[in-house]
């Protein structure tokens, strides 16, 4: 009976590492946005929402080869990320009244997670440019401001 506990060579499993490594930067830099404006979802969140979402695409793109070196369908764990972060997104939105709070740090993560899909396949330049756009629209983009904060901000 022969064993093969080391599947991958060891430039392949610092490759795996460098792209969850690479994904929880990315997610990071969304959450530093976050994390300014003073959101629940902050840097240390976003970038373990980048990291799982490589994490699993990693594993998706290299755990699952059949014995002749071909793979399975990597993207059938991949596309349930976006499902699946979906709940983490949802418990960041609170309503109340006609109000909806939340919308966008759930948007956040969302796109950290899909962000780190993209570095867990190896679209570093993407990711990245990725979240430059995410941080861009945060901070440049209006936010909806309520009657009531425009009524705090008046008196």
């Amino acid at each position: 009976m022969d064993i093969d506990l080391f599947r991958f060579t060891l430039s392949t499993e610092v490759e795996m590492l460098f792209r969850i490594a690479f994904a929880a930067l990315v997610g990071g830099v969304i959450g530093f946005e976050r994390r300014r404006a003073a959101r629940p979802a902050g840097i240390r969140t976003l970038a373990l929402v980048s990291m799982g979402a490589a994490a699993f695409t990693v594993v998706s793109i290299f755990g699952f080869a059949d014995g002749d070196g071909q793979f399975r369908d990597p993207a059938r764990i991949a596309a349930q990320v976006a499902t699946g972060v979906g709940f983490i997104g949802a418990g960041t939105m609170v309503r109340s009244g006609a109000t909806v709070r939340g919308l966008t740090t759930a948007a956040g993560i969302w796109m950290s997670a899909a962000l780190g899909v993209a570095a867990g396949a190896g679209m570093y330049v993407f990711a990245l440019g990725g979240a430059a756009i995410a941080v861009a629209i945060l901070l440049l983009l209006p936010r909806r401001i309520d009657s009531e904060e425009k009524g705090d901000a008046a008196g």
